[in-house]
């Protein structure tokens, strides 16, 4: 007999593709800033350090109201809180074009940051409600997959958009999609099969931290959130802020080419999260394990670019995003774990917890970069040097020897616990 569910694929897929399209664009306007960063230095006169302010605010704002948001779905439903979002990013990018003073445009970016936050662990519920059981791993994993297309269009058309409309009218114009989602979602979206919109019920302050509690106490929860710490933050970090100065400053090569990198970089995003969850539903035992392979991959190809003599060559620099880009589909298995190791009551809490972990990473390695920049280059300034870049990005060794213990660590524990609790599901049960 078929899951209920099964048999609305049509209405579940449109309300998905909707639902999609918001996290797409929330995902454009998170990265919008990663090829307008040597254009930004200029229209604020600032320095490294206050550049990477505006995403240091942003992920610092998206990280902490991941916990609030899963809460806020459980009780308002997804609808609601995504409509709410796609409004809120299309104000602060409308806000961030007409800015003209530093302060302005931070407290735009800090409302990009919160509107970005109410958009993925919506569409996470949608899936888990329309779709059956066994189809939801594949479609987490293109919700993900699909979703960082969006940074796509921040790199190469984003590009010449700067080029050619001006700062103003291309923040104006991308602002001008959120409009468009918003009147889809209210005709569209639906939080469940039988209701329109869903409410659960009112938590008091002793039941959320009751619930927040069960959440991180539970291994798998923990597990979850080391695997998105460790995997995502060195894309996310090049995609969203100094991947282009980097390239254009630190290896030397053209803007287009830099350009053309962070694209090729979504394009292996996007390419090796399907072939991740084939991996996964073949070998689901082996989920933390296919994850410390791609973060060792990831190590190995910084190592080779940092200290290779001279300017790294392009064939290089290209093997090196699509190997760092398959780290964003790789932080979906965090989510994949905590779903099966938390009851149903406490997914919005424990995608919660997890969600936040990559960003938290991001947002330390951003800080990082750009303090060490400004240290290490004479005089201060914009003129950062191959040498200061090779320096900053070292950083990023102090969180994967982080990320690999934690995740060695409490995949024991997990292991451990399924032991003690079902010895027959060893090899079975996926972790």
């Amino acid at each position: 007999m078929s899951h209920p569910l099964e048999t609305r694929h049509r209405g579940a897929y449109g309300i998905w593709v909707v639902g999609l399209l918001v996290y797409f664009l929330a995902v454009f306007h998170r990265s919008s800033l990663a090829v307008a960063g040597l254009e930004a230095t200029d229209r604020f006169g600032i320095q490294a350090s206050q550049l990477a302010t505006f995403t240091m605010l942003q992920l610092l704002v998206y990280a902490g109201m991941q916990i609030p948001v899963g809460l806020m779905v459980d009780r308002f439903g997804p609808r609601r809180i995504l409509l709410t979002g796609a409004i809120i990013l299309t104000l602060a990018q409308a806000g961030f074009a007409f800015a003209d003073s530093y302060g302005l445009a931070l407290v735009a970016r800090a409302f990009v940051g919160v509107g970005d936050a109410m958009t993925f662990i919506c569409v996470l519920r949608l899936v888990n409600t329309w779709f059956a059981p066994r189809r939801i791993p594949l479609m987490t994993q293109l919700t993900g997959v699909i979703g960082q297309a969006g940074a796509i269009i921040a790199a190469v058309p984003m590009t010449w958009a700067l080029g050619q409309l001006g700062w103003t009218r291309s923040y104006l114009l991308s602002a001008s999609f959120g409009v468009v989602l918003a009147v889809a979602l209210v005709v569209v979206v639906h939080d469940h099969p039988e209701a329109r919109s869903a409410r659960g019920p009112a938590l008091s302050l002793t039941q959320i931290r009751r619930s927040l509690g069960a959440s991180w106490a539970e291994p798998g929860t923990r597990l979850g959130f080391w695997i998105h710490f460790s995997t995502q933050f060195s894309a996310t970090t090049l995609g969203l802020l100094w991947g282009y100065p980097f390239f254009v400053r630190g290896e030397h090569t053209s803007k287009g080419f830099a350009g053309l990198l962070l694209t090729l970089m979504v394009v292996a995003v996007m390419t090796a999260g399907p072939i991740l969850g084939w991996a996964i539903g073949r070998h689901p035992w082996h989920r933390s394990t296919i994850v410390l392979s791609i973060v060792g991959a990831i190590v190995t190809m910084w190592t080779i670019v940092l200290t290779w003599p001279g300017t790294a060559p392009s064939w290089l620099l290209v093997l090196l995003v699509v190997v760092v880009g398959v780290g964003g589909p790789a932080s979906m298995i965090g989510f994949d774990v905590g779903r099966t190791s938390n009851p149903a009551e406490r997914m919005a809490s424990a995608s919660g917890i997890i969600n936040q972990a990559g960003f938290v990473a991001s947002l330390v390695l951003v800080i990082a970069i750009g303090l060490i920049l400004d240290w290490r280059t004479p005089g201060g300034g914009t003129a950062y040097t191959p040498s200061a870049f090779r320096w900053a990005m070292s950083f990023q060794y102090v969180l994967w020897a982080l990320g690999l213990t934690q995740i060695w660590r409490y995949r024991v524990r997990t292991r451990a616990k399924i032991m003690a609790e079902d010895p027959a599901a060893y090899g079975r049960t996926p972790l």
